[in-house]
């Protein structure tokens, strides 16, 4: 897999901490470690987050009332509270909203990690995608209805796009 856009590979402000709310609604309490174990496995291992973007996370989570920390043995575990639930869910809410009208900030990004050329930046973005779709595809097992559905989706909306630069007049094959 790809790393991810940046230069340092970094991930964009709050990604760790809501990545770790994510996961302490769905598998209870966490650590630390287990986030950026998490994380690395979730990227095939082109990034693991360090102790100073996991631990900072975790604490202004804490701060915030949305998670709650406390220690067990020499570990500090962290768990989701009702205030993280309700983020997660208007954070959810607005995603699925937006729908295809979602704002875009491929171009600002290309801005703030020094793109000198936002076309090719923006066929970058857009082979990782289908990267990460194609790994998610070729995982060992059966394939499963849900993994048909995902492929022709994919097709489904390649297919709208080049008829879209089709219809624009573009030189597309």
């Amino acid at each position: 897999m790809p790393r991810m856009a940046g230069s340092s590979g970094s991930p964009p402000p709050g990604l760790v901490g809501l990545y770790a709310l994510a996961m302490m609604e769905k598998a209870g309490r966490v650590h630390g470690y287990g986030v950026a174990d998490r994380i690395a496995e979730r990227t095939d291992g082109s990034w693991r987050p360090g102790p100073g973007a996991v631990y900072p996370s975790l604490q202004k989570l804490v701060r915030r009332g949305l998670a709650r920390r406390r220690v067990a043995g020499r570990r500090r575990e962290y768990e989701i509270t009702a205030e993280g639930r309700r983020l997660l869910r208007r954070i959810r809410q607005r995603q699925g909203s937006a729908g295809s009208s979602r704002l875009d900030l491929s171009v600002l990004w290309a801005e703030v990690v020094g793109t000198k050329d936002l076309d090719s930046f923006l066929l970058l973005r857009l082979r990782r995608s289908l990267d990460a779709l194609g790994y998610r595809l070729e995982r060992p097992g059966p394939s499963t209805s849900r993994d048909r559905a995902l492929r022709d989706d994919v097709v489904r909306e390649l297919a709208t796009s080049l008829a879209r630069l089709r219809r624009r007049g573009k030189d597309v094959p």
